[in-house]
């Protein structure tokens, strides 16, 4: 699938997702934030979270300093339409050089993502990676082998889910 993280039409489906999920009441179940650690290593590590069938899952592999603490945010709307997921470094930028990414959200279609190398803290603003450095797939959020630089803060994920009515 061709990524889908740098085009005008998905920015605008982003906005309308957004505006969506601000009058679709979300539950204190329905959002959940947890702090875990990035670890360096070049050894690959993942991070799963979820809310009842759904889940984001991180994978990595980073060099260079010490352990870093990360949050991830996973949230369903009222709904059950919308899933979300945020991985985040509060302090706002990475000192790690990252060799590979993948964020997989399980039980949705991204139907938005982007990923950046800051996020926005201490008066800074969220700088996104170029949109060559990753590609959006179906599930998945991905580095791209050759172009990605190393440097990731923060990548968000927004999926709708397969939830019917009845």
């Amino acid at each position: 699938m061709e990524s889908q993280n740098h085009c005008c039409p998905v920015h605008f489906v982003f906005l309308i997702l957004m505006s969506i999920a601000a009058f679709v009441p979300v539950s204190a179940e329905g959002t959940k934030t947890v702090e875990f650690n990035v670890k360096p290593g070049g050894v690959v590590h993942t991070f799963t979270e979820g809310i009842r069938e759904y889940e984001c899952s991180f994978t990595y592999a980073s060099q260079g300093g010490t352990n870093e603490q990360w949050l991830m945010s996973v949230g369903l709307s009222e709904d059950d339409r919308l899933f979300s997921c945020s991985v985040w470094r509060p302090q706002g930028k990475s000192y790690l050089f990252f060799t590979q990414f993948k964020a997989e959200l399980k039980g949705t279609k991204i139907e938005y993502a982007n990923a950046y190398s800051q996020t926005a803290a201490a008066g800074q603003s969220d700088v996104p990676l170029k949109p060559e450095e990753f590609t959006v797939g179906d599930s998945t959020v991905t580095h791209n082998d050759g172009k990605f630089s190393a440097q990731l803060s923060k990548l968000t994920a927004i999926g709708r889910t397969r939830h019917d009515e009845l």
